[in-house]
């Protein structure tokens, strides 16, 4: 129909900026980079970049079947060795409580220390609106830590609050450029990551516990992420790309 807008209409996506060495992402559960970001993460590690994973839980109500105690543990191996598939060596857990995260002051501080920890220069969390796009809700966890990143990104930078981290040894740091959120359906960057792809495939692969623990008897990973990354990549002009919301943290830009 006339002016219906479809993927080959709607506006280009503009790269994002490459121009940074260090980054953190910082997400409520294992693998949420997994669906659809892994990918450009590879691309990163592989120009040389630092990333560093940040859960905020550790997935441990995301199974049914399995304790929240057992499946701690399973989820974190997995996380870890998903996160080696991309070049990912560094990957902490946060200790927050899985599906009952709380935007606030609590959640701030606790996503302020690991800004804080490891100094990135572009900070990665997962999209935090209420949907992604139509009428496939949000979940609870996402919005609350997305909301608090972009806050703890500016605390960060204040050695005034949260200054009993300074006092206990960790610095200030304002030196984050841009908080990106993947997967927004409000992107408007994106990054190719079409010589990246299999590996980001790989990634969500190693998560087997948690995808059969959903039951998800024909789920296929690269049939999955094939979808996303071919739509994102239209409208990047490349094969395959990934999406980001980007918020810009210096006054004015």
């Amino acid at each position: 129909m006339v002016g219906d807008v479809t993927e080959e209409t709607r506006e280009p996506f503009v790269p994002v900026d490459e121009n940074w060495e260090r980054a953190l992402c910082v997400v409520a559960h294992p693998d949420d980079l997994e669906f659809g970001t892994a990918a450009a993460i590879a691309r990163w590690t592989d120009q040389g970049k630092t990333v560093v994973y940040a859960m905020v839980t550790s997935g441990e109500a995301g199974i049914d079947a399995m304790s929240p105690d057992e499946c701690r543990t399973v989820r974190e191996a997995e996380q870890i060795a998903s996160g080696r598939v991309v070049g990912v060596d560094v990957v902490e857990f946060l200790g927050q409580p899985d599906g009952v995260l709380e935007y606030g002051v609590a959640l701030r501080a606790v996503i302020c220390a690991a800004v804080r920890r490891h100094q990135p220069e572009i900070v990665i969390t997962n999209n935090f609106r209420p949907s992604w796009g139509g009428q496939s809700l949000n979940q609870a966890d996402h919005i609350a830590v997305g909301m608090a990143t972009l806050d703890a990104v500016r605390d960060a930078g204040n050695r005034w609050v949260f200054h009993d981290q300074i006092a206990d040894g960790l610095q200030p740091w304002g030196g984050v450029k841009q908080v990106w959120a993947a997967g927004s359906p409000d992107s408007r960057h994106a990054v190719d990551t079409t010589a990246t792809f299999d590996r980001g495939v790989a990634s969500l692969e190693a998560h087997r516990a948690y995808i059969d623990g959903l039951g998800w008897e024909f789920f296929d990973p690269r049939e999955f992420l094939e979808g996303g990354a071919r739509q994102a990549g239209t409208r990047l002009g490349v094969p395959m790309a990934a999406p980001f919301e980007v918020f810009p943290m210096g006054w004015g830009e």
